[in-house]
């Protein structure tokens, strides 16, 4: 799955999302990587509620697998897609898909797959690249001789290389999450595509259940106003309205400021001045971003948070990647928020970010 929302440009990951993930006019999509080394790209989500990756092949395709192909999906560009038979070489071009796919015990079919910085899990080191932000070598997926090819809508892949694999034969779904349904939406949509349909079933039904826990679990806290830092490296970036940041951060237990246009992710300082966060989350962190560094910013002092030291850095991968792990996102996001809630801790380990990356921060 992709980043799901534009991201600002000092941010952009090189392929994620709620979560993603999109090119910025002014997140993520996805469904996009996060923590890469500062480029471009949306963070585009696996956690305690996603079975266990084995490195064992995939079973012998069952009667019902079988008997389910072929079949024609359709997407979220509304392409219907038609699958002969179920995919047994996949290229995944989001991170969030390459997640899913492990998640519903198709992982040991992805042959190649989009740059991660933050790969998950582990075994997805070891794929091949084929595609980064904004390009994709169609030469090389070709001679891969792949069955299936799952790319991120909203431009996170080139449009322009989509309709190139699909002239030369190649099935391509095309994933776009816009917000926590969708999310869900395109779980199911890639256990549809590659013959796993009551797994991704019984994966959303787990989160969906999670994501309802939360919500009880913060019903009752007060609903703080929260600033969510994607980058203030030179502009300042956060949610934009009805954007699927915002509405994680909404379903956490928060009342989202955001930058008051649903396409626009970057906000003046003044208006973040008049909306007075009571709390900062800095999902730029990984990057080297500080509480110290953000009470030395000239203009910010008066805010209520900047006075409360109410300043907390946060994991932006599993948060704004919109697949199996967005559960931990939302516990995490939740636990920032409201640390006394009866919310379990995430399960997914913090995800790494290179070195060289985090020192170039601010």
């Amino acid at each position: 799955m992709p980043a799901f929302r534009p991201l600002p440009p000092a941010r952009r990951q090189p392929i994620g999302a709620l979560a993603a993930i999109v090119i910025v006019a002014a997140f993520v999509a996805a469904c996009g990587t996060a923590a890469t080394p500062r480029q471009s790209t949306p963070p585009d989500a696996t956690g305690s509620l996603v079975p266990p990756i084995t490195a064992t092949p995939p079973p012998s395709v069952s009667p019902s697998v079988a008997a389910a192909f072929p079949t024609t999906v359709t997407d979220d560009e509304g392409t219907a897609v038609e699958l002969k038979a179920e995919p047994r070489k996949i290229v995944s071009l989001t991170p969030a898909t390459t997640e899913t796919l492990f998640a519903l015990g198709a992982g040991d079919r992805i042959v190649g797959k989009v740059e991660d910085f933050t790969p998950y899990p582990p075994e997805a080191t070891a794929i091949p690249d084929v595609a980064k932000f904004g390009s994709v070598d169609v030469e090389k997926i070709v001679s891969l001789d792949v069955d299936l090819v799952i790319a991120g809508g909203n431009s996170f892949n080139p449009p322009d290389k989509i309709s190139q694999l699909r002239k030369l034969g190649i099935p391509v779904v095309v994933v776009y999450a816009s917000d926590v349904k969708g999310v869900l939406k395109d779980i199911e949509l890639t256990g549809a595509a590659v013959g796993r349909s009551a797994e991704a079933k019984d994966l959303t039904a787990s989160m969906q259940a999670a994501f309802d826990q939360v919500a009880a679990a913060t019903g009752d806290f007060p609903k703080p106003r929260v600033f969510y830092e994607l980058d203030a490296s030179q502009k300042i970036y956060t949610a934009a309205d009805d954007s699927f940041l915002a509405e994680m951060i909404t379903l956490a237990g928060g009342t989202p400021i955001t930058t008051g246009s649903t396409t626009n992710f970057e906000i003046p300082l003044e208006k973040l001045v008049t909306a007075d966060p009571e709390l900062i989350l800095l999902g730029d962190a990984a990057y080297g971003t500080t509480e110290d560094a953000v009470k030395a910013r000239s203009g910010w002092k008066g805010m209520t948070a900047v006075k409360n030291g109410a300043i907390v850095g946060v994991d932006d991968v599993i948060i704004s990647r919109p697949g199996p792990r967005l559960v931990d996102g939302l516990r995490a996001l939740a636990l920032a928020i409201h640390p006394d809630a009866a919310v379990p801790a995430p399960a997914a380990p913090p995800s790494a970010v290179p070195a060289a990356s985090a020192s170039a921060a601010p």
